[in-house]
């Protein structure tokens, strides 16, 4: 089964609330839970994000394409980057979760199918 582990947070906010050595230990965690999920052969993909500030927003107001500036949520609740996990089941996608959620604000896991739902 294929899960999806989203981060949350903020990286501008983090170097201005967190010491310099939380973050290189942050960092250093990263690096090695990226190992250790390739080593298993559960790593599909895993990718950090641009701050924030450089995001836009595309919605369709009255049948034209407005793009606007960033998301619209707290710092902490934008998407700072995210994981594709292949994995036995959800309990393992939620123990890898429980390591990531640590260091961040706040992750989310969703089941990634294969394709559309079965009717």
């Amino acid at each position: 089964m294929k899960y999806m582990l989203m981060m949350f947070g903020d990286g501008a906010t983090m170097m201005q609330s967190r010491s310099q050595e939380w973050v290189s230990e942050m960092i250093g965690f990263m690096m090695s839970f990226n190992a250790e999920l390739e080593k298993a052969g559960e790593l599909v993909e895993a990718r950090g994000l641009a701050d924030p500030a450089s995001a836009r927003t595309v919605t369709l107001v009255d049948g034209q394409v407005v793009v606007t500036d960033g998301p619209f949520a707290e710092a902490k609740e934008s998407l700072a980057g995210y994981w594709v996990l292949e994995v036995p089941d959800e309990q393992r996608a939620i123990e890898r979760a429980g390591q990531v959620v640590v260091w961040a604000e706040r992750v989310e896991l969703r089941e990634v199918p294969d394709g559309p739902p079965e009717q």
